[in-house]
Parts: C-alpha cells; structure tokens; sequence
C-alpha cells in the first residue's frame, strides 16, 4: 500500500528545511509528500516550492490550527494510509516497512510510532485511567508493541477510510490539544483498534511553533478546557460520570488555586461549549461499540 505523508505547518520554514530530507529518505516509490500551510507568514509556501518541488502544497488562507490541517491535508490524500508527522519530527528510513503491515488488519485505525527526542528519552505507547473524574492519560510501562489508548497526532500512520468514518480530529478542541486523544478514544469506542510499533521509530526535536504561537500560560488554559470537553463529549459510563461531577468542587477550589486560576478559565471555556459537545454526545451515543471501560482495560491489560 503507498503511503501520503501529510505535513501540517505554520510558520516552520526553518523546521522543514531540517526534516523533510528524513521524510524524503523514507518514503517510497509512488509515496507522496504532502504540507498543508496554515497561512504561514515566514514565507514557508515560496520555499517549498523551490527546495521541495515535488511536495504537494495545500494553502490555507486562514490560520485554521492544527486539527483542521491535518483533515485538510487527509482529505487531500491520494493513497489509503497517511502518515501524520509535525514539522519537527523525522522518520527513521525505515519505518514504513514496520508501520503498512499492521494495516493488513482491516479493523486497525491508526498505528504509533516510537518517539526519541534529542537527551534519548523514549516515548510512544500510552495507558490510562479515570482518577478524580477525568481521564489520566501516561507513558506506558510497556512499551512493546501492542494496542495503545492514543496515537500522537505528530507521528502517526492513519487508514484514510476509517479517518473519514470517524470525521476526522474535531474542531471542537480548537486551538490545540486533545485532538488525538480524541481521535483514538473515538475510533476504540467504535470498535477499531490504535495500536503501537515500536520498531517504527522517529526523532521529535520538540521545536514546534505551537507552544510559542499559543503562550505557556494559554496552553495550560487550553489543556484544561479540552480534559471537560473530552469527558463531556465522550464517556457514558455513568459511574464515571457520577465521579467527574463528585470531584468537581475539589478541583474548583484545589486545582483551581495549584493552577494559578487557569483552571477554571479552563471549565469557564469549556462551559461555552456545551451546546457544541452536547449535540456531538448526542450523535456518537449511537454509534458506540465499547463502553469506556471496555476501552481502558483492552490497553491496561497488556
């Protein structure tokens, strides 16, 4: 099966000039080479196209963020797998060869890769539970490969059929954060499976131009917001749901003071919301094949 990478980027004119020759070294022939410009300003679109004439360059003219690049350039996708990859990451050569096999398997959604960043630390594999009424999302003390609660959405390879299926990452956690945990909790509910490919590796230099388009203090607020939203939108178990509302005064004035007042800026936001992820419960209640326990415990128990 050919692969389209598919690149979203803003302002990383810098960041492609350092990794696209990784991506290049990996990919196949008959692959393709996909950036999705989020109406970059550092003049990111007239340096692809003369270093990198045969990447496929879609032009948002709008800054959209993160989700909707990846849709746009998912949409745009020639091949049945996409390779989901952040400006600042690299592939090893090889990892196709150990990511397309899994994808022979026709209920896998997405695989993730093995993540090392630049002092060697690993990170891919990720596990879960709900503690104190929301989702606690880790590092996985096994790291072989096996099924996984979320794929990164800056190193994943995705089945474009079942992205569609599923809508793709929501906007509903614009700007940033949660989108691919999202994504891979939706697809588990929905009967399919994220898996995990320690033997595809890539190298994350975490220079991404996300955190300081958004702000430290933003990011917080927007980790926030989005842990409600995730909870609203997508858990039905309703001892679960007993727990979040239970522990909510807790967090409004413990969590709220540990966080400096971000946290309920966080819950504030989010409460804006709620018509959008009400209705968004409304039409997946329908379509759930696993309950959240279910999903927690087919990862946990590896």
């Amino acid at each position: 099966m050919n692969v389209s990478f598919v690149i979203p980027n803003y302002n990383g004119k810098h960041l492609l000039q350092k990794h696209l020759p990784a991506v290049f070294a990996s990919a196949r022939g008959g692959d393709e080479v996909i950036v999705v410009d989020d109406a970059s300003t550092d003049g990111s679109v007239k340096f692809i196209k003369t270093a990198f004439p045969q990447v496929r360059v879609i032009v948002q003219q709008k800054n959209m963020r993160f989700a909707e690049a990846c849709n746009a350039g998912v949409r745009a996708a020639k091949h049945p797998l996409v390779f989901l990859l952040n400006t600042d990451v690299s592939p090893e050569k090889d990892a196709l060869e150990y990511l397309v096999p899994h994808f022979e398997d026709k209920n896998v959604f997405a695989v993730g890769c093995l993540e090392l960043d630049d002092t060697g630390k690993q990170s891919g594999r990720s596990s879960g539970s709900f503690q104190r009424g929301f989702l606690v999302h880790k590092r996985a003390e096994n790291q072989n490969a096996s099924r996984t609660l979320w794929a990164a959405g800056g190193s994943m390879m995705v089945k474009k059929e079942l992205w569609e299926i599923l809508g793709g990452m929501d906007r509903l956690f614009r700007p940033a954060y949660y989108e691919d945990i999202d994504l891979s909790y939706r697809a588990q509910k929905l009967g399919y499976t994220v898996s995990f490919e320690p033997r595809a590796k890539v190298h994350h230099h975490h220079e991404s131009t996300n955190p300081s388009a958004l702000g430290k203090n933003r990011m917080q607020i927007y980790a926030f917001k989005n842990s409600f939203l995730f909870i609203w939108k997508n858990v039905t178990d309703t001892q679960l749901l007993m727990q979040h509302l239970l522990w909510l005064p807790y967090h409004l004035v413990i969590t709220e003071w540990r966080s400096s007042g971000f946290f309920i800026l966080g819950f504030f936001m989010a409460i804006f919301q709620l018509p959008e992820v009400l209705y968004k419960r409304w039409l997946l209640q329908k379509r759930w094949k696993r309950t959240d326990k279910e999903v927690i415990n087919r990862v946990n128990a590896i």
